[in-house]
């Protein structure tokens, strides 16, 4: 979709978080016209539910992201995009809600150009970026100013951009498959401390498992060496040499056990 006449500029805009609708109901005001946005129903639901996820995931920890949040882009239009991200600070001059950096857009390929007229909008009121994801066309898009229009983007990239704390791949945006798979990379990125613990708790479970299986795995070679060399054991003796629990130790038994004549002279070399 291309638009036939570039988007004004207003020399004044009033602040994005200046309403022309009431929050909370189910309209928005695109170009002075009242508009009613009825409820989304599947698939477009269930993708912006997705996208949601994904977006909140990636995000730096300086951003916030929302769905359905009003932004005014000027004196006549104040509508809400799917998803948004914003910075979490308020303005530092006014103290009020930051411009969002991003936008999305879950849409039907029919849906686009009215989605292009919206993503315009947002451009021009200082938004950096607005993607569509086309769920009729298993694609996504991102609004370009030059020309005005929606370019496709290679579904095997990714979205880098300031506000994502590692890059978002496209393909998880467009097809919505193996969301938890994402959300789990993008924890990992971020060094979230929840998951970094389990991690590490994993890790340590896995050192304290090969740590078993290796002294296990050294006292049945010493008693093979032992039972090589004829050294003679009794129960008790065993039960010992199969309890050891310190490497170092081991290291010990297995220099004297090429050399000592009883279990007796093994054990001594303490």
């Amino acid at each position: 979709m291309v638009l036939s006449k570039p988007i004004h500029i207003e020399d004044e805009l009033p602040p994005i978080d200046e309403r022309l609708v009431e929050p909370g109901t189910r309209y928005e005001i695109y170009d002075g016209e009242l508009v009613y946005v009825p409820p989304c129903l599947p698939p477009h639901g269930i993708r912006q539910a997705k996208v949601v996820a994904l977006v909140e995931a990636y995000v730096g920890p300086e951003f916030q992201v929302a769905d359905d949040m009003l932004t005014r882009t000027s004196r006549t239009s104040d509508f809400a995009p799917d998803v948004s991200v914003f910075p979490l600070a308020p303005d530092p001059g006014t103290g009020r809600l930051q411009l969002s950096q991003l936008a999305f857009e879950v849409v039907s390929t029919e849906s686009l150009g009215h989605a292009g007229g919206k993503a315009a909008k947002l451009i021009a009121r200082g938004v950096r970026r607005v993607f569509a994801i086309d769920i009729d066309g298993d694609r996504m898009l991102e609004w370009s100013g030059y020309p005005a229009s929606w370019q496709e983007l290679d579904a095997a990239s990714h979205i880098e951009d300031p506000v994502f704390a590692a890059p978002l791949p496209i393909d998880l945006l467009i097809h919505a498959i193996k969301t938890d798979d994402g959300i789990s990379r993008a924890m990992i990125a971020k060094k979230n401390p929840v998951v970094m613990e389990a991690i590490a708790h994993g890790r340590e479970e896995g050192k304290q498992e090969g740590l078993a299986e290796g002294l296990a795995d050294l006292a049945e070679a010493l008693l093979a060496v032992l039972s090589a060399r004829s050294i003679s054991l009794d129960p008790g003796d065993r039960a010992r040499i199969l309890g050891e629990r310190d490497p170092q130790r081991f290291r010990r038994w297995f220099a004297s056990a090429a050399r000592c004549a009883s279990i007796a002279e093994l054990f001594a070399e303490l």
